[in-house]
């Protein structure tokens, strides 16, 4: 049963599609009003999730909870739970009012109430004056608008959103994000929310469970999933780190020193997790490599050698790879344009014991 504390609760929910295992005991808590994203690749599971909580998809084991009711056997039109969809599924001979309305024409009710839910509806997702337009009159933006509208119209307790901005533009997507987390704040609705997009999960979400497989791999605030990945595979899908493997030779002042076939590097290891002359794999976000030129006096406690294979530009931010002298790539990044080092240099590569954190490694 659940907690004072939780409004949607999976409970080793399975799901299998002839072989495939596609879920394998999914296990997640979302709060009253928290934005909770499912982030991973295609073929995760992420929208199989998403399904079996709407009643869209039954699961084979498990149980889904909403507000404390076992709702796992609760028909789709039963459950106060919504969903968007990546391409909106709107209906397109029905104007936007009777889009927005239509639910509400189905439960019965009056057409003044319809009519002042669908305008408050429209005014809420800033597209007051567009009731009578069709959907082929409007922009893909507009249109994922009307889907949010008619999908919250009803004020379910948890709204469900598959991708919704996946067929936007950059610009509009990035607009769109603001929008569905200023609706989410101001109406206090639960949203689950699905993408792969690593940046607008960091962005939007209070918290954000990585999908691997069928299984979540890690689930934590965004600060957690970025500076503290419990797995390789999360470093590397979110933000892209550095995987550092090697074996502990040392610990010194809450640190643990890691030997590589290209030197030595530091570790933050406060609670003794590492053991000594035992395999160890660290992660360390680009932003925190240092990359100091004139490697040739490196001694072997100092850092990695390595040399620099490639410099390039994505904005305002530098990036610049190097190979180690042990066969491996490390990315540094950095935000400004700086010249000094070029393909072909030998540097150190250096960081901050606080910066590299102790992971699971996970191919």
């Amino acid at each position: 049963m659940t907690g004072v504390s939780e409004l949607l609760r999976l409970e080793g929910v399975t799901k299998r599609f002839g072989e495939v295992e596609v879920l394998k005991g999914l296990d997640l808590s979302v709060g009253p009003g928290e934005f909770v994203t499912l982030l991973g690749s295609s073929g995760c599971g992420k929208t199989t999730t998403l399904r079996i909580i709407a009643g869209l998809e039954q699961a084979d084991s498990g149980r889904v909870f909403l507000a404390g009711q076992d709702i796992t056997e609760t028909a789709p039109n039963k459950r106060d739970v919504n969903m968007v969809f990546q391409n909106y599924a709107l209906f397109p001979h029905m104007s936007v009012e009777a889009n927005i309305g239509y639910s509400l024409k189905l439960k019965g009710r009056s057409k003044a109430e319809i009519r002042r839910t669908v305008e408050e509806s429209l005014a809420l997702v800033q597209l007051a004056g567009y009731g009578r337009r069709m959907p082929g009159e409007l922009s893909g933006g507009q249109r994922q608008r009307v889907a949010v509208a008619r999908a919250l119209v009803n004020r379910p307790q948890v709204l469900l959103l598959d991708e919704p901005l996946g067929a936007l533009d950059l610009r509009l997507r990035r607009q769109m994000q603001v929008e569905l987390k200023r609706l989410q704040k101001q109406l206090g609705i639960s949203f689950i929310y699905i993408t792969h997009d690593q940046e607008e999960a960091l962005t939007m979400s209070d918290r954000i469970a990585v999908m691997r497989r069928g299984l979540f791999e890690q689930i934590g605030s965004a600060v957690d999933i970025y500076d503290c990945p419990r797995t390789s595979y999360v470093a590397q899908f979110v933000g892209s780190a550095n995987i550092i493997r090697g074996r502990a030779v040392a610990r010194l002042d809450g640190a643990v020193q890691l030997e590589c076939p290209a030197g030595r590097v530091p570790a933050a290891d406060p609670g003794g997790v590492a053991l000594i002359g035992e395999p160890l794999t660290l992660a360390v976000r680009s932003e925190h490599v240092n990359l100091a030129p004139g490697a040739d006096s490196l001694t072997h406690s100092a850092g990695l050698l390595a040399r620099i294979t490639d410099k390039s530009f994505a904005g305002g931010q530098l990036r610049i790879t190097a190979e180690d002298t042990g066969g491996g790539e490390i990315i540094a990044s950095r935000h400004g344009i700086d010249s000094s080092l070029q393909p072909g240099d030998q540097v150190r590569v250096s960081w901050l014991p606080e910066h590299a954190v102790i992971v699971e490694d996970k191919a």
